[in-house]
């Protein structure tokens, strides 16, 4: 809100936002992120990589993953993203009535489709059974991925993706009944919101300058071509 105030030229102190949001009942109560993937004690011994550096000084070197549900009409939706570290925006997505791996498999084949084989980036995930499973590693492996998994029950190790799904639900989904709406309706303003707002309009925190994730990308690129 500072960075949004400040765009506009006004400049107050993050005390004074806090204090005038608080007293307008604005001020949101913390969620404590919590995963719905099963653990696959197996692999308890793979590496997690990025150890909570969610960072990145390229696009599509440090990729992240998870799954979250949304109660609708017709049953739950499973949300499948894919966040780049290096800007935050969501360069793949999937949704659809079960959590399967294929779910999973599917969401890191549209990564493909639309950047190629990204040989050496790490995509960091929890130890669900899907991300577990030989046939999601074996799509890794073919997209020139290397994977990364949390510690069992640590879900801070994915901190930025569930910060992205709570950004969702609470600017989104929780300001509609979702619980009341079909999937394929709620798909369709999850769609929207990301590719319509969140990657190209809404204000990134993690960013310099606040900048959307696809404007942030763009003037890495610009100044890339310049030099």
């Amino acid at each position: 809100m500072q960075i949004a105030l400040a765009q506009r030229g006004t400049h107050v102190s993050i005390r004074t936002v806090y204090r005038t949001m608080s007293e307008a009942g604005l001020i949101h109560r913390h969620r404590r992120p919590h995963g719905i993937t099963k653990t696959d004690t197996a692999t308890q011994d793979k590496e997690n990589l990025i150890k909570r550096n969610f960072t990145a000084d390229a696009p599509l070197k440090k990729l992240l993953t998870d799954i979250t549900e949304v109660q609708c009409a017709d049953g739950k939706l499973y949300v499948s993203p894919i966040l780049d570290c290096f800007n935050g925006e969501i360069v793949a997505l999937e949704m659809r009535d079960n959590m399967k791996k294929e779910l999973c498999i599917d969401t890191i084949k549209q990564l493909r489709e639309k950047y190629g084989r990204l040989e050496g980036a790490i995509l960091h995930s929890d130890r669900g059974c899907q991300y577990t499973s030989y046939a999601f590693r074996s799509e890794l492996v073919t997209a020139g991925l290397i994977q990364s998994l949390s510690g069992t029950a640590h879900c801070y190790d994915n901190a930025r993706m569930e910060s992205f799904f709570a950004t969702l639900k609470k600017e989104k989904l929780y300001q509609i009944p979702t619980y009341k709406m079909k999937r394929e309706e709620v798909k369709t303003i999850i769609f929207r919101y990301i590719f319509g707002y969140y990657n190209t309009q809404r204000i990134n925190s993690f960013n310099e300058g606040g900048l959307p994730p696809v404007a942030l990308r763009n003037s890495k690129q610009l100044s890339h071509h310049v030099a």
